[in-house]
């Protein structure tokens, strides 16, 4: 260490001397490894104070007028604790919900965190880089998808089929389903639109809920498809496993798990869950600041267009959009799932390009879609 950086507690005031004897302060400076400046001072301090002014000093400034107040960062230390999951940028948000001022920007109360041991240590992560990309407007696009981990008090295992505007955030569609199956999905997903209005384009992913693309030995039109066809609605998939294309709702799926599910036990049965999982959403759509929407509710954004059940004079069905206005539609929304069954239909493999039809299942729930190629299996329930 230099004279510069440790001070001359020991040896000082022989350095010292030396200049008071007459030796060149440079010359001084240039054997011991410091700066002319610093011999200077060291000169002054000691015929100041003596040999006690040659003792390190600490540096640390007299006053720090930029501190944080001691009240304010006990505040975000209680915040912090009370909610583990609120990192230095939603603290930010939260301390000026409250009216505090200043207040601290999001770099000091993070070292606050640290300083207080709030913060665990973790190994640095090379972030992989996505292609981030949103929906100009909401309704343009809904991204939907199953998650289960939910659980009744008779131990049976519940999902939850989610839907989120890519645009906004807003959950559009949180059901619980007792059985996941195509027309379970089905039904949410047309009360939905009932209720918020029907998207330009839905994203999912490959399951068989959704697509029938992958159906063998011949791909085949699901019931969730033909809705989207019904309600012109362009139904988009993701590649195969490729997860980051709906990121928005894996991510909410993640925010669902950490915040909610986590903290509450078994339900009493679904209505219960159903109840509780409302409540919540609500919460998230109306109350909770969203970091990816720069700390707004994503209810500030969403502009649903609910679709009316009757029509003008001309019969033509009608809209309301965003400002209240009447709009004339092409239809309403069409809930394919109520059409009344109809007998089989011969299908020659080969004669058309695509078809739509309907079957009548016969008790054993099992027909075939293509005779003598296709079969399926429904099950008598």
């Amino acid at each position: 260490m230099t004279a510069r950086t440790r001070g001359w507690s020991s040896t000082g005031s022989a350095r010292v001397l030396e200049v008071l004897n007459g030796s060149p302060v440079a010359e001084v400076a240039m054997r011991y490894g410091a700066s002319r400046q610093s011999i200077y001072n060291w000169k002054d301090r000691y015929e100041r104070d003596g040999q006690a002014g040659l003792k390190d000093r600490s540096r640390r400034p007299q006053s720090s007028p930029q501190r944080m107040p001691a009240e304010v960062e006990s505040h975000i230390c209680e915040l912090r604790r009370m909610h583990p999951r609120w990192g230095a940028r939603r603290l930010v948000f939260e301390l000026r919900q409250r009216g505090v001022e200043p207040v601290p920007v999001q770099a000091t109360i993070h070292r606050a965190l640290v300083r207080n041991g709030l913060v665990e240590p973790q190994e640095q992560r090379h972030k992989r880089k996505y292609r981030r990309w949103q929906r100009e407007a909401p309704m343009h696009l809904w991204q939907l998808d199953l998650v289960g981990g939910i659980y009744l008090a008779d131990g049976r295992e519940c999902k939850m089929l989610t839907g989120i505007d890519d645009h906004s955030r807003y959950v559009v569609i949180a059901a619980l389903l007792a059985v996941p199956n195509g027309r379970a999905v089905c039904d949410a997903f047309i009360a939905a639109m009932h209720h918020y209005g029907v998207p330009s384009e839905v994203l999912t992913d490959n399951g068989k809920q959704f697509t029938g693309r992958f159906t063998r030995p011949r791909p085949a039109e699901v019931l969730f498809e033909r809705v989207c066809r019904k309600n012109g609605i362009t139904a988009r998939l993701t590649k195969p496993r490729t997860p980051t294309t709906t990121g928005k709702i894996e991510r909410f799926h993640q925010t669902l798990r950490r915040e909610f599910l986590d903290h509450c036990g078994p339900f009493a049965d679904l209505a219960a869950g159903q109840a509780a999982v409302d409540a919540w959403v609500h919460a998230y759509n109306h109350v909770r600041p969203h970091q990816a929407i720069d700390m707004a509710t994503p209810a500030t954004l969403f502009r649903p267009t609910p679709r009316t059940t009757d029509a003008d004079a001309t019969g033509v069905a009608v809209v309301l959009n965003a400002e209240g206005a009447r709009e004339a539609v092409d239809h309403e929304v069409v809930d394919v799932t109520a059409t009344t069954p109809m007998p089989a239909a011969d299908v020659t493999a080969g004669s058309i390009s695509s078809v739509s039809v309907d079957y009548r299942v016969p008790p054993s729930g099992s027909f075939a879609l293509v005779p003598n190629a296709q079969q399926i299996w429904l099950g008598p329930p």
